[in-house]
């Protein structure tokens, strides 16, 4: 009886984290991954919460097809990961290689940087200061993550090598869930937008070594917050 009451309770609070309408077929797999990447990237799933193939089937009146699929590709983003016994689980907000990451995105970002600038154009550069204006007034830390991503993505945007913009953008993804744990654990409400600016005005002037010396403390300063953190969470 315990176990029934368990399940149910779980399925109840998967429904009022994720809705529980009914989702047409043939987009399953994108709406169920949507529905939880968005609520994996704003908290509503905590990190070490166990997601069920069983149980989201049963909530979006799909077979678990679609749902192994959303999963399988929210593990590849990093999102998800899968534990023995338990199956996929929200991974944690902070990796043991986060700062491995950051050091490829140092070297993936800035070649795309490298690329792009020479073929930004005006409209390009109006765009990303319409993020930067977005940012400025932002609060909210799921909000911030993603007008982050479609900054920097914007400044990109024109590198020729679509496989580098592929793997960018994934690792921006998970830097949205990074954005919020560093904001809500410094208490800043917003990020300051003084590295985005300087980055624009670059681009903008084709400058693209300043460019890159710019997004290389850009990258580093968050960096060194991940070091100081996992330093910590040690001792």
């Amino acid at each position: 009886m315990q176990d029934n009451i368990s399940v149910a309770g779980k399925t109840k609070l998967l429904s009022n984290i994720l809705g529980d309408e009914q989702v047409p077929a043939h987009l399953a797999r994108s709406v169920i991954e949507e529905r939880l990447r968005s609520a994996i990237l704003d908290g509503r799933l905590a990190p070490g919460m166990a997601l069920r193939q069983q149980e989201l089937a049963t909530l979006f009146g799909v077979s678990r097809m679609p749902v192994r699929e959303a999963l399988r590709q929210l593990e590849a983003q990093s999102l998800l990961e899968v534990v023995p016994h338990k199956g996929a689980v929200v991974a944690p907000l902070i990796g043991e290689d986060a700062v491995d990451t950051y050091e490829l995105r140092v070297m993936l970002e800035t070649e795309a940087l490298r690329q792009s600038i020479p073929l930004l154009g005006p409209d390009d550069i109006a765009l990303a200061r319409s993020y930067i204006h977005q940012l400025e007034n932002e609060t909210r830390h799921s909000e911030i993550g993603r007008l982050n991503r479609l900054f920097h993505m914007t400044l990109y945007s024109k590198a020729n090598n679509t496989k580098l913009l592929r793997l960018i953008d994934n690792e921006l993804l998970q830097e949205e869930r990074f954005l919020r744990f560093h904001l809500s654990s410094m208490g800043l409400g917003k990020l300051t937008q003084d590295d985005h600016n300087g980055l624009t005005d670059a681009a903008n002037d084709k400058d693209i070594e300043q460019a890159v010396v710019i997004l290389h403390r850009h990258l580093n300063n968050a960096m060194r917050t991940i070091r100081d953190y996992l330093s910590r969470k040690d001792k």
